[in-house]
């Protein structure tokens, strides 16, 4: 057991203070980093709170005004100025920068308004929306003075529709719950994935590099092989936790500080407030399981390989395993409680994603998340128990590798030490 422990604990230093962890870890800590201030990283190059400043020829000489003050009801960061001199001048200007663009105000044939935004480049579309949005009130207001209708009836117009959505089922969350819930699922859903791809794999490559390097031989001779494939299976999920916990450490802090202003599309549609402590730990609960699971298979199938270019090719199953378990998840988003996501959670290699998502979306018994880890937990110990039996034949197997030869050949080495 202490020589368990020692070759636990070289394994995970080792790792930790490795360039790739640490390059990986920071490339991926600044990812979040900027992802979480991206707001302010767009001030910052957009000249803070500077305003786009557009010019407007108001051929109707009176919704200057009117326009205007649609704007600034909208909180817009669009600054008006009123043309003073020739169209070609105010286009000279925008050609030399000193404005965004130009805005022509006319009115139609049925005398409601119509306009022409020009501009050096349109990729800014937010805005084109901005300007379109406040014309249409505009267009909403005359509308409405010419049906003669009251700034009641126009209120009572332009109010939205009530719209409930109500779920019948009771293992369902509200829409509003699954809003919340969504974002911290759709996160960790990418973080188990890339954890169990990278450090999985880690861990076969690793082993076939020992064996490539004839460092194997050395290690079998003080220490059972068994113990080695556990000792790096383990120290890769220690490893997957301390960069787990940094970054969504790092994510957390961001969101909280910039929450206020971080609104509208993505942050509209997946929510991060009110988070349950029971989606974090059910998140960390299957991406050790999920880990566990694919590491072991990383570390059998890294065994029956001799040169290192061979393990990529050997572990591809396992990654396509994954991948398809990912899809199915990124799919089942919309509808976590969809019949396949439901008979598919109970499928071993895709549990980890397909369960974390019905347990972190669904209003589901705790049983349902206990019975997803007990699968989990009875396919690592049939993998553990298969998996030592190969990987103790596989390290002594040198030669060309053949996934079915090579296993049978593995087991028939196992049986005679």
């Amino acid at each position: 057991m202490n020589k368990f422990g020692i070759l636990l604990g070289h394994s995970y230093i080792s790792k930790l203070k490795s360039k790739s962890f640490l390059i990986t870890t920071a490339i991926l800590l600044i990812g979040v980093l900027v992802m979480g201030n991206m707001n302010r990283i767009i001030d910052l190059f957009s000249g803070g709170s500077q305003k786009d400043k557009i010019v407007v020829i108001d051929q109707t000489h009176n919704l200057y005004q009117p326009f205007k003050q649609q704007l600034k009801m909208m909180n817009s960061d669009i600054r008006l100025y009123q043309a003073e001199g020739s169209e070609a001048e105010i286009k000279k200007s925008v050609m030399n920068e000193k404005y965004k663009g130009y805005l022509v105000i006319s009115l139609d044939q049925a005398h409601m308004p119509q306009a022409t935004y020009k501009a050096t480049e349109l990729t800014d579309t937010a805005i084109t929306n901005q300007l379109k949005q406040a014309l249409q009130a505009v267009k909403g207001n005359m509308a409405a003075a010419e049906l003669k209708l009251s700034s009641e009836q126009l209120m009572l117009l332009n109010s939205p529709v009530s719209f409930k959505s109500v779920n019948l089922q009771r293992d369902v969350k509200s829409e509003e719950e699954l809003a919340q819930a969504r974002g911290l699922v759709y996160i960790l859903l990418f973080a188990i994935y890339f954890a169990v791809i990278f450090y999985a794999s880690a861990v076969g490559t690793e082993v076939a590099t020992e064996k490539a390097s004839r460092v194997m031989e050395i290690l079998i001779s003080s220490v059972s092989p068994v113990q080695q494939m556990f000792a790096k299976i383990l120290g890769g999920a220690l490893l997957g936790l301390t960069q787990m916990a940094v970054l969504l450490a790092a994510a957390y802090f961001s969101v909280k500080s910039n929450l206020k202003t971080l609104s509208g599309g993505f942050f509209d549609f997946f929510g991060f407030s009110d988070i349950e402590v029971s989606t974090i730990i059910y998140a960390v609960v299957f991406f050790l399981l999920g880990y566990l699971l694919y590491a072991t298979l990383a570390a059998l199938l890294g065994s029956l390989v001799s040169r290192i270019e061979d393990a990529q090719q050997m572990m591809m199953p396992m990654t396509f395993l994954v991948m398809i378990g990912f899809f199915l998840a990124m799919a089942g988003l919309g509808n976590p409680s969809a019949t396949y996501v439901t008979v598919l959670s109970y499928v071993p290699f895709f549990t980890p994603m397909l369960m974390f998502l019905r347990v972190g979306m669904l209003d589901l018994p705790m049983w349902v998340g206990i019975s997803g880890a007990a699968v989990l937990l009875v396919m690592i110990v049939l993998m553990a128990i298969i998996g030592a039996r190969i990987y103790r034949g596989g390290v002594l197997l040198y030669g060309k590798s053949n996934s079915l030869r090579s296993i049978r050949k593995a087991l028939q080495l196992s049986k005679g030490e």
